[in-house]
């Protein structure tokens, strides 16, 4: 059986998961989305823990709420849709705490999602350095565009799937990655620089 589910597409072991509340098919989507949602969500945030808990909610919301999924969606969508709204939430609540806070000393930590490709060492070490220069660069760019550059460069969804899970029109998509873009370019110009 757990071959057969294997094969079917997103929509389809949804549609499985709601229909007969088969508990493979929601592990299987589980497995494809966790690595995708959790790079996602630190590339958003840039905190590993948070990151993580985040993940697993939007786990526990497909879980509780597998009957909201309408099948004229993607489920990618769906589910990105959930994770970017408690990302949001998450960057609220993190602004709201910043005010209050009196000491701010979070020590960023990367995050290491696992790759299926072999890299040599040296070249290993140069794209973790690069990477983590372009995280940084990344989180000064506006939450508003970092979003859609994140969905749009990293995830690599179309501008229809990205206007979706945002609820945005496609020509407000495509602005805020062109104004997400050129701050990127800006302050990754500068760390080159120094």
């Amino acid at each position: 059986m757990k071959e057969k589910l294997f094969a079917l597409t997103d929509e389809e072991l949804i549609k499985e998961f709601q229909d007969h509340n088969t508990i493979e098919a929601f592990e299987i989507l589980v497995k494809r989305y966790k690595d995708p949602l959790t790079n996602f969500v630190y590339r958003f945030l840039g905190n590993k823990d948070v990151c993580t808990d985040i993940v697993q909610d939007t786990m526990i919301k497909f879980y509780l709420h597998k009957d909201s999924y309408k099948s004229f969606a993607k489920f990618s969508t769906w589910i990105y849709t959930i994770a970017g709204n408690l990302a949001k939430n998450e960057l609220k609540r993190r602004k709201r705490r910043t005010i209050f806070s009196l000491n701010n000393d979070d020590e960023e930590r990367t995050i290491q999602v696992e790759d299926k490709k072999f890299f040599a060492p040296d070249v290993s070490a140069d794209g973790n350095i690069k990477n983590e220069i372009i995280q940084k660069a990344l989180l000064k760019v506006k939450p508003v565009y970092r979003e859609v550059v994140i969905l749009r460069d990293i995830q690599g969804f179309s501008y229809e799937e990205i206007a979706d899970i945002t609820e945005l029109s496609i020509g407000t998509v495509k602005s805020r990655i062109n104004r997400g873009r050129s701050q990127l370019q800006k302050l990754l110009k500068n760390i080159y620089r120094e």
